[in-house]
């Protein structure tokens, strides 16, 4: 019998949040099908690739300053990119003959990309090579468009149009779908929360000593990093409990410049450390006594699961608030303190951090079952030769088309 396939798609820019998710669920659908993974960013050394999982990088691009496509090399200007990438797209489709693609936020964001996205649509949505078209969506969306309505209207044309169905990766009752989207037109392609997606874990995590004072610091990719990785180094300078220490993690994507200036700024410093990368935050967050980051999806995943007391300064741009609302709702929970960011000072930092220390966190009760609920969803629709798929969601029973 023919081995079945899926071809995941995943850009990302500013952090990692899509990449370590597409990985946890092909990781999980490697253990049915033969899995190649579409990589449209940068991909950071050192990231786990779960055994089976073909990545093909594409040229990377990303968003600028102005949220417009930018090459991350600076010799292949960003149309020559997006041309090649077009046609290694099409190539892989071809070669692999997947039945399921699975394309990770678009429609419902990165429409820049739509010029190499719907020629795979197309193509997968044809008679002679039709696949299962799956979106893959985080927790919360991005609202930051002046003409919102009409992007949100879009993309429901498309949705319907192109996809068969839409895993939110959320518990409903943190967040829900419909919350951060709201198209004037009618979205008819079924939309299901699978539960948050972790990677498994590789390793058995270290437990903190109970006299260990050890702070992580994390900004996630690092991209936008540098302000809370600055403060962090000077507020470190305001503790004088020499048991205290600090691992400051920059991330893969923090500039080079920036790095070598906070490398100067933490020169000298006793019990403070800086690194670029760590293989795994979660098992770093369950040997810690305090963890103080932004509030990505993947990060907040990793504090709630180590049920270390956190500190979340959400990265907030402009109209940008996906991460600043995640941070209040897990804070409306007990499972962490906020901070905003154009509120900290070194001095206040150091208040926060050793208030950290003392903070009982409340572990929330969160589905974290989306990986295995996923891949679960994808089967069954696979299965089903009927006109409407039963699904088991959670506690729901859900029917789809």
């Amino acid at each position: 019998m023919t081995e079945r396939a899926v071809l995941i798609y995943c850009q990302h820019s500013l952090g990692m949040g899509q990449m370590v998710r597409s990985l946890a669920l092909a990781g999980a659908l490697a253990e049915r099908f033969r899995v190649m993974v579409l990589n449209g960013g940068r991909l950071p050394k050192g990231i786990f690739v779960p055994p089976g999982v073909q990545v093909v990088n594409m040229p990377a691009l990303g968003t600028g300053e102005a949220n417009q496509i930018v090459s991350h090399d600076r010799r292949t200007s960003v149309q020559r990119a997006l041309e090649c990438r077009g046609k290694m797209i099409r190539t892989c489709f071809d070669n692999l003959h997947p039945v399921v693609v699975l394309v990770d936020l678009f429609p419902f964001g990165w429409e820049k990309f739509g010029v190499e996205l719907l020629p795979l649509l197309q193509a997968a949505r044809s008679d002679e090579t039709r696949a299962l078209v799956v979106c893959s969506l985080r927790d919360i969306l991005a609202r930051q468009r002046a003409n919102q309505q009409k992007s949100d209207d879009r993309a429901a044309a498309l949705a319907n149009r192109y996809f068969d169905v839409v895993l939110v990766h959320s518990d409903p009752s943190f967040a829900n779908f419909q919350e951060s989207f709201h198209s004037s037109l009618r979205l008819d392609v079924p939309v299901i929360h699978t539960g948050f997606v972790v990677p498994r874990a590789t390793s058995s995590p270290l437990k903190v000593s109970a006299k260990r004072k050890r702070i992580v610091v994390s900004a996630g990719g690092g991209v936008v990093g540098e302000s809370l990785l600055r403060m962090a180094i000077e507020a470190h300078s305001h503790f004088e409990d020499p048991e205290i220490e600090m691992k400051i993690i920059a991330g893969p994507f923090l500039p080079d410049e920036s790095w070598h200036a906070l490398r100067a700024l933490a020169r000298g410093k006793q019990r403070l450390r800086l690194v670029k990368q760590v293989p795994n935050l979660y098992e770093e967050l369950c040997g810690a006594s305090a963890s103080v980051s932004q509030a990505g999806y993947n990060t907040c995943l990793d504090v709630v699961r180590a049920g270390v007391p956190a500190l979340l300064v959400p990265f907030a741009k402009d109209n940008e608030g996906e991460q600043y609302k995640r941070a209040l709702r897990l804070q409306h929970l007990g499972a962490v303190r906020v901070l905003r960011e154009k509120d900290h000072s070194p001095a206040r930092l150091a208040a926060e951090i050793r208030a950290l220390m003392n903070y009982k966190v409340t572990n929330p009760d969160l589905d974290l079952s989306g990986t295995e609920t996923s891949v679960r969803v994808i089967e069954s629709m696979l299965a089903s030769t009927d006109t409407k798929v039963k699904v088991a969601c959670g506690n729901e029973t859900i029917y789809v088309n």
